[in-house]
């Protein structure tokens, strides 16, 4: 068993130095010491993955009849990578909380940019799915003696340094067919060597959806953990006439509105494009696959039109600017997987020295809807 357990590890990293040095350890549960045969059991039987407090968060894999995959206690559902994930409770009565909390191989670099990227599956008998996953990178391991919702004062009280946020998908997670893709990305504080995946809010203020279940909670299983640097955002030496993609600038489905991550970053490029007034922009936007071809067409406008109009709004001139909208028609990535079709719902945008006399027989202006 350990033997053919090896193999398995080296394979798995294989395919992660293909796609980049993944920072958290052991990411898909492969590497584990004996095949789970209770619940709560993922700090004893998994390497370098545990339980933040007295929560039994649960490890399932296909050597397992009772904490099995695909069929386990909960539900069925096959790994989305590998032979083995985690489960836990992210709501239920008495404000019961459990925790995922794995190991780091390095602490991260302060100012660092970094991104989280997971998979998620709400397990068969959940009455309940939730909108927002917090994530907590902590200085030192988290040992609470508790099985409700973290107190952020008592952590700091015990001096261990962390950085939090939530993700936020905009929808329910209440698939419980498929596995879905849940990414965000974080800025380093510099002293983070542990990662903690949980709901850090007690019921009252979580928010969530009523499903069909037999358990009144909300029991989720998560796979294929990855945390990789991304290039810190400088729009520093622009080349004239390259077509650049923005790095944080993505859109929800049907979505057209920038969030606050993507205004950051265009609030970096009008610092630029302040200081260099010969520059002229053109802004780019594309949908995924999904829709006919003349609703991506419209929405991809929009797109392209938000960025365009928020450039404007921070001081740029009108007559620096245009924008188009290039439906689906050309992809990045598969449009078969949430996590490509979220590369495709993409802003790019290109400059050049040459003042923009017309339209075109392609752009848009900002003027359209004045005239």
């Amino acid at each position: 068993m350990k033997k053919r357990n090896c193999i398995f590890t080296i394979i798995v990293c294989l395919s992660i130095c293909l796609r980049g040095q993944n920072l958290v350890k052991n990411p898909s549960f492969e590497e584990f010491e004996e095949c789970p045969k209770k619940m709560g059991n993922i700090g004893v039987d998994v390497l370098y993955w545990g339980a933040a407090t007295e929560g039994t968060t649960d490890y399932f894999n296909v050597c397992s009849s009772f904490m099995g995959v695909p069929k386990n206690f909960n539900g069925s559902q096959n790994a989305d990578f590998g032979k083995g994930y985690a489960g836990l409770y992210f709501l239920a009565p008495n404000d019961y909380r459990e925790y995922l909390q794995g190991e780091l191989s390095q602490t991260l670099e302060k100012g660092q940019h970094y991104k989280l990227s997971f998979y998620l599956n709400l397990a068969d008998k959940s009455t309940y799915a939730i909108k927002k996953i917090g994530v907590l990178f902590a200085k030192n391991k988290i040992e609470e003696e508790i099985n409700q919702p973290l107190n952020f004062a008592e952590i700091q009280k015990e001096k261990n340094v962390f950085n939090y946020m939530e993700i936020d998908k905009n929808r329910f997670l209440s698939n419980k067919k498929k596995w879905m893709y849940v990414s965000t990305e974080i800025v380093a504080n510099g002293d983070e060597n542990y990662i903690v995946l949980g709901n850090f809010k007690n019921n009252k203020s979580t928010v969530y959806y009523k499903m069909h279940g037999v358990k009144g909670a909300a029991y989720y299983y998560i796979d294929n953990v990855t945390l990789e640097k991304t290039e810190n955002t400088n729009y520093e030496d622009l080349v004239l006439d390259k077509t650049y993609v923005f790095d944080r600038v993505f859109f929800s489905t049907d979505e057209f509105k920038l969030n606050s991550k993507a205004k950051i970053e265009l609030d970096k490029l009008y610092k630029e494009l302040k200081s260099n007034p010969e520059f002229y922009i053109t802004v780019h936007a594309h949908t995924d696959a999904d829709g006919t071809h003349d609703y991506n067409k419209i929405l991809s406008r929009k797109r392209a039109k938000s960025v365009a109009a928020y450039l404007v709004s921070l001081g740029l001139n009108k007559k620096r600017i245009r924008w188009e909208g290039h439906g689906g028609n050309k992809p990045v990535a598969q449009n078969d997987t949430e996590n490509g079709k979220q590369k495709n719902r993409r802003a790019e945008f290109s400059i050049s020295k040459n003042p923009f006399i017309d339209k075109g027989a392609y752009a848009e202006t900002l003027f359209e809807d004045e005239n």
